[in-house]
């Protein structure tokens, strides 16, 4: 029998130095924030993108490597047709108003999830941005469009099964390094730190896999309030954590 795995119980290169490697973020809020304003929900997709924005200049500032952005999940195309509509709007518009200040300050941009469905001038786009920062060593930004953590699995799992199929890999051979160097995030670090505005308690099908060993933060702020201020207050939280990853408490502080 093989001897089970240990790829997503290690911590993220650096996760000692009481902050987060790797965060991942479901801006949740914007279309209440708007509506408690009595203006339309596109007001506070708006607005939002304001918080995006000082949000990568804080990780930037921190030295934090990866920052990961629920964007566009796949399940929000139940949506109702204007916003979805208006929502990629925005999208467009963002990439062709920021990329090049990110490229200008050594942000590598990345986008996951399938883009199958989405418009071929929005894929031509976020192609073209991603070939002219895959070459920036700073933070990494991934933006999650059409994304869903079961999708992610699943077209890993695909994958392997296609090569066992054609006879290039045998099914109990699989480990889960083999799952992990398929989902849309290989290469990188495991999120150390997930927060989620806007009083939810949910991870709604964001990296599943990933957010095994996580600390998950949750905060009442809707997304367009959600400032530097606060997010020093997620680090916080963050750093006064212990994390076990399986172990005891003593054998951590052994160590």
């Amino acid at each position: 029998m093989n001897k089970p795995s240990t790829a997503s119980k290690s911590p993220s290169p650096g996760a000692d130095t009481g902050l987060p490697v790797h965060v991942a973020v479901i801006m949740d809020g914007n279309g209440r924030w708007a509506t408690q304003r009595g203006m339309p929900r596109v007001a506070g997709h708006r607005k939002g993108a304001d918080s995006v924005r000082t949000l990568i200049r804080s990780c930037a500032k921190r030295d934090i490597a990866y920052l990961t952005l629920f964007a566009f999940s796949s399940e929000n195309w139940n949506r109702p047709e204007p916003e979805v509509r208006r929502l990629m709007e925005l999208f467009v518009s963002a990439l062709d108003k920021d990329v090049k200040e990110l490229h200008s300050n050594n942000v590598r941009f990345r986008v996951i999830g399938d883009r199958s469905a989405l418009d071929e001038k929005i894929v031509q786009k976020i192609a073209g941005s991603e070939v002219l920062t895959a070459g920036n060593d700073g933070l990494q930004l991934n933006v999650a469009i059409n994304y869903g953590g079961k999708w992610d699995i699943l077209q890993a799992c695909q994958d392997l099964a296609s090569r066992v199929a054609d006879g290039v890999l045998q099914a109990d051979s699989i480990q889960m390094e083999d799952i992990e160097s398929r989902l849309s995030t290989a290469g990188m670090p495991e999120p150390d730190l997930f927060i989620r505005t806007g009083g939810e308690h949910r991870v709604s099908n964001f990296l599943l896999w990933q957010l095994a060993y996580s600390e998950l933060y949750f905060t009442d702020v809707l997304w367009p309030d959600f400032d530097e201020t606060e997010f020093e207050l997620a680090l916080t939280s963050f750093s006064g954590r212990q994390r076990r990853f399986g172990k005891t408490g003593d054998q951590v502080e052994a160590s």
